[in-house]
């Protein structure tokens, strides 16, 4: 496993009853794991290297599993057999107190998936999670701003194009406006990714778990990505990352593929500079592009396809065209 340092941390630094132990490959295990035997170590660095492989999940499980390791008692305890349910119901209810419910349902989701492996693998006798239950949280809205068309148009057309980096911009920028696009699919993209079958443009994104989605590519979409790679020069590179990291303030790219939280920033700054004055961010050009659709008249069934939804209900989360009609509602509210 690739494992990210700062997930590592998360379990080193925790004030643990009795100090945590280190496997041959240098990853840390907390003591209480060690202390179980069975091979209860690598069994417990098994279910994070083998059983979750998006990187982000295995990020958040493992603050969530370090979390509940070193919470209350649970450090003082000296094997994970000895773990009941009523410790976890605890825990879960002290989280309600002190984080939103999704994040309480995260964790309890992350527990019960560890247990579950250490069952299976006969590390424990049974899974003390498994008849808790978290807390009722049912969204019918998503949190994300999003912009309006002419908001978004503003902002594209606001990014100079004298530099590598100013172009990089406003075609990432474009990307996950016109394609939908996820952040982490966006930056992950290759410049083999760009596809042209049969005299037409698609973009290849690979998506959550394994998944590859290819759509068709807008013409803005194809303007902006065809000046920023006129300009960066490496159409030739089949293999090299499409979003490439900026080399200081030099305007110029590195070789590097830009991360998701470089991608965060710069997209917080050209919105601060196009005088947007709500929080926008990665994620909200992916909700922009799906109302957007939707006001024209496109289908809910075709921008769950188009976004690689599982669910239409996940799709609905994005759809933000009654916002209008529910302020023009209230407004009828007069009380002079």
């Amino acid at each position: 496993m690739k494992t990210n340092p700062s997930d590592i941390t998360v379990l080193e630094n925790s004030s643990l009853a009795r100090p945590p132990v280190r496997n041959e490959s240098q990853l840390v295990v907390p003591a209480i794991v060690a202390d179980t035997q069975d091979d209860a170590g690598e069994r417990f660095l098994e279910f994070f290297a083998a059983t979750i492989r998006n990187s982000n999940t295995r990020t958040a499980y493992l603050r969530s599993v370090g979390d509940f390791l070193t919470w209350g008692d649970i450090p003082n305890l000296t094997s994970l057999r000895e773990i009941r349910p009523l410790h976890i119901a605890a825990y879960i209810e002290e989280c309600g107190r002190r984080v939103a419910a999704p994040t309480v349902k995260l964790r309890l989701a992350a527990l019960r998936s560890l247990f579950d492996w250490l069952v299976r693998t006969g590390v424990m006798d049974n899974n003390p999670a498994h008849a808790v239950r978290g807390p009722t949280h049912e969204v019918t809205r998503g949190k994300t701003p999003i912009l309006s068309p002419e908001q978004t148009r503003r902002l594209i057309e606001s990014i100079p194009t004298e530099t590598q980096v100013q172009l990089r911009d406003r075609a990432l920028i474009a990307l996950m406006t016109y394609s939908f696009a996820r952040v982490s699919a966006a930056v992950g993209m290759n410049v083999q990714d760009l596809v042209q079958t049969a005299g037409r443009s698609w973009v290849r994104l690979h998506e959550k778990r394994g998944k590859i989605h290819e759509l068709p590519i807008h013409h803005k979409l194809l303007d902006h990505l065809d000046a920023y790679l006129d300009v960066v020069g490496h159409r030739a590179e089949p293999n090299e990352p499409l979003f490439r990291s900026s080399r200081g303030r030099s305007g110029l790219l590195t070789t590097r593929r830009l991360s998701r939280h470089d991608a965060y920033t710069m997209v917080r700054r050209r919105a601060a500079a196009a005088g947007l004055v709500e929080k926008v961010g990665n994620h909200s050009f992916r909700g922009t592009g799906i109302t957007t659709f939707l006001l024209n008249e496109g289908t809910l069934e075709l921008a769950q396809e188009m976004a690689n939804h599982s669910s239409p209900r996940t799709t609905k989360l994005y759809d933000r065209r009654n916002d209008r009609i529910t302020q023009d509602a209230i407004e009828r509210i007069r009380i002079e």
